[in-house]
């Protein structure tokens, strides 16, 4: 089975082409999705959350509260980094687990979608890693139609993560997410196509 990474900079179309790449049938993994589940139901995680980021980390109804966790970590490199230590060893581990599973049931390729692969290192556990990118501006204006947020705030997430440079000279391919959804539909299926019939050697 082909483990296939899918990264990039938030508004740069990575949902968008994992969607796609689900459309063809290949499984997608969410790192964010597993991270919030995590965030939401394990005891242990969400006691460390409160005791490093304060009560109002959960609603009332103990819900995970996603933009008071970003309005605090985005500002605060060290904050980030604790809570990143609390969470990504059990999103790595959860992910490990069911891409095991997929990989016994006959899959050929299945997707792990994540914007921090390259920060988090688990780029190591993969075969291939696809950077998505775009223009900075064209990313701005997307997060900021999509989630009401202000440039200032979307500038704030982008800091936070890899310069798009960094993950441009790292990445095996790389998707430019400029043009039209569907020239961005032809280059996933020629990749899903390429991936589906390779065939690896693991060492």
């Amino acid at each position: 089975m082909i483990r296939l990474g899918v990264t990039g900079g938030i508004g740069s179309g990575k949902s968008l082409v994992c969607a796609l790449f689900a459309q063809l049938g290949a499984p997608v993994l969410s790192a964010d999705d597993i991270a919030k589940e995590i965030m939401g139901r394990d005891g242990d995680v969400k006691r460390e959350i409160v005791r490093l980021l304060g009560e109002a980390a959960y609603r009332q109804d103990g819900s995970l509260d996603s933009h008071f966790i970003a309005s605090m970590i985005f500002s605060n490199k060290s904050l980030q980094k604790k809570l990143n230590a609390i969470v990504h060893p059990r999103v790595e581990r959860e992910l490990d687990r069911q891409l095991a599973g997929l990989e016994k049931s006959g899959v050929k390729v299945a997707i792990v979608e994540a914007a921090l692969i390259y920060e988090a290192g688990y780029d190591r556990r993969l075969d291939v890693v696809i950077v998505v990118d775009a223009d900075e501006r064209q990313c701005v204006r997307r997060v900021v139609e999509r989630d009401k947020s202000s440039p200032a705030d979307v500038r704030k997430c982008m800091n936070s993560q890899w310069e798009a440079a960094r993950k441009l000279r790292k990445a095996a391919y790389v998707i430019h997410n400029d043009s039209s959804k569907e020239d961005l539909e032809r280059t996933v299926r020629f990749l899903h196509t390429l991936f589906t019939h390779i065939t690896l050697k693991r060492t």
